[in-house]
């Protein structure tokens, strides 16, 4: 799957729904049907498209908390009925995590803060994790008996896409985020 590498700022993601924003009125025609998306045992789940899917939480930078963020990120998409992806997307989101707290911290007052929205009219899930580092992650190709430097090509395994944008307004640090396609069951 492709990755895309370094800062990716692209005008084709936008930062905001493009579906409902908040007190603007729903969609309606063609863009706004539901969109499909497997579910475990075939099953077929439809996300109506006006309505908001985003979650943010922060997180202190500390190896401790992953159970947490990966219990929360696998309860929103099961609240969400994206049960058929949680387990990739826990796992690619437990590798950005676990890469924030050990290279992208200085100590454990920092935070780290996922995100977590469908985007592209509910036909795309994207993930984002931010910490406090303005270094940019280097994938690595690790030797057969290293214990770490696995973690982004686990992501760019699961992933559609990744890469990495410049932290929020009146932030420091980087975010990395990668997406995952939502895509019809036939």
């Amino acid at each position: 799957m492709g990755a895309s590498h370094g800062i990716a700022v692209s005008a084709d993601r936008p930062r905001a729904d493009p579906v409902t924003a908040p007190g603007a009125d729903p969609v309606t025609g063609p863009a706004a049907a539901a969109i499909p998306v497997p579910c475990t045992g075939g099953e077929r789940t439809v996300i109506p498209l006006d309505t908001r899917r985003l979650f943010r939480a922060e997180f202190p930078a500390l190896p401790d908390r992953a159970a947490a963020v990966r219990r929360m990120v696998a309860g929103h998409l099961r609240d969400w009925r994206l049960g058929a992806i949680v387990d990739h997307v826990v796992l690619a989101t437990n590798e950005l995590f676990a890469n924030a707290v050990e290279h992208g911290s200085s100590g454990p007052a920092d935070t780290v803060t996922i995100t977590v929205s469908l985007e592209r009219f509910g036909r795309e899930l994207r993930v984002e994790v931010a910490d406090g580092s303005p270094v940019i992650p280097v994938a690595r190709k690790p030797e057969p008996t290293e214990e770490s430097g696995r973690g982004l090509a686990i992501v760019e395994d699961l992933a559609l896409d990744w890469g990495t944008e410049p932290p929020d307004p009146g932030a420091r640090g980087k975010k990395v985020w990668f997406t995952l396609p939502l895509v019809a069951t036939s």
